[in-house]
């Protein structure tokens, strides 16, 4: 059983203060009647400073001893990606509840080593898939779900975004196999996730990768073949050399008794909703979609509340460390696939 918290807000501190810490710092904002900010850190210490000073907490430089010194409950990181294992297994240690951005790790050793270790302290361990929570989504879920689509045949993700060289020149740790990752593990992560999240357990990867145009160590374009364990067949088209903006972020799936596209920027758009067997909710198509300009999309405040009812004992976590560990199978099957030019079955170890 793990620990519930009760009676008072929980503790959080947030760990590395660059692009997506803003979407923690909202949803803290808006749970602040179940949440308190009690520290913050960050290696840089201008951008350290401007976090103290905005959110009146302690801050930090150094990692271990703000998890000695700070009474948190919870940390969530939002550190480079190579840095997430060890930050999420020194946490633990320190009997804190571990919230993670995504990829939770950029090997499949320290993903395994991050469940073990929160597992040992009994702490919860969160991975952020904020994605899932979008309206858009949660409709083609309950469609899925459902089983609307009879035998789904074909499913199809395209994410043409655009990274210019200077995203990966403003740090060191950007565009690297250690910290980072590509296309496929960090831009297009969340997407990744809605192969196995909606269409199920996958059984064979086929990847191809290239750097066409970026100087970084890692993919800036790739593609994917997939075969699930369902017979259903899918491809992934993945690039952030798309001019001169974000285009596209979408799913396609094709079943034997529905069509169903979400499109936009950001599968923030449902473009095409035809199934044999209609529904009442069919009527909240076109409200379900949105405007949005930020790939990222609104769901980090949704994704808090159920951290929060988990951390009360109210509920159970829609992604926890094993939940995160599915997409991580699949992104690194895509990257020895890729390497060895071969298919890779799943899953990696028995």
């Amino acid at each position: 059983m793990f620990p519930t918290i009760t009676g008072r807000p929980i503790k959080i501190a947030v760990v590395g203060c660059g692009r997506i810490s803003k979407n923690h710092f909202g949803s803290i904002e808006k749970h602040a009647e179940n949440l308190k900010l009690v520290a913050v850190c960050d290696e840089n210490p201008r951008v350290l400073a401007e976090h103290v000073e905005k959110y009146h907490v302690p801050g930090y430089e150094d990692y271990e001893t703000m998890l000695r010194e700070s009474d948190c409950d919870l940390v969530a990181i939002c550190t480079p990606s190579g840095l997430h294992p060890q930050q999420a297994i020194l946490a633990a240690q320190h009997g804190k509840h571990v919230m993670t951005e995504k990829p939770m790790a950029t090997r499949w050793k320290d993903g395994l080593a991050m469940v073990k270790a929160c597992d040992d302290a009994n702490v919860r361990l969160f991975v952020i898939k904020q994605n899932r929570r979008n309206a858009t989504l949660q409709l083609l879920k309950r469609a899925v779900d459902e089983k609307r689509f009879g035998k789904i045949h074909m499913v199809h993700l395209n994410v043409f975004w655009t990274r210019p060289q200077e995203y990966y020149d403003s740090a060191k740790w950007r565009g690297t196999w250690e910290m980072d990752g590509g296309a496929f593990m960090n831009q297009a992560s969340h997407y990744v996730d809605l192969l196995e999240w909606l269409i199920g357990p996958i059984a064979d990867v086929q990847a191809m990768t290239g750097t066409l145009a970026r100087d970084i160590e890692v993919e800036d374009s790739g593609v994917l073949n997939v075969r699930w364990r369902s017979g259903a067949l899918g491809s992934m088209a993945v690039t952030m050399l798309t001019w001169p903006k974000n285009l596209e972020g979408s799913i396609t799936i094709l079943g034997e008794k529905g069509t169903a596209r979400v499109g936009g920027v950001a599968v923030n758009e449902i473009q095409i909703w035809d199934f044999a067997e209609p529904r009442d909710y069919d009527a909240d198509i076109a409200n379900a979609s949105y405007q949005t300009t930020s790939v990222y999309g609104f769901g980090h405040p949704l994704y808090y509340k159920n951290v929060i009812d988990v951390l009360r004992g109210e509920a159970q976590p829609e992604t926890d460390g094993r939940e995160g560990l599915k997409s991580l199978e699949v992104l690194i099957a895509a990257y020895i696939s890729a390497r060895d030019r071969r298919t890779v079955s799943l899953p990696l170890e028995y």
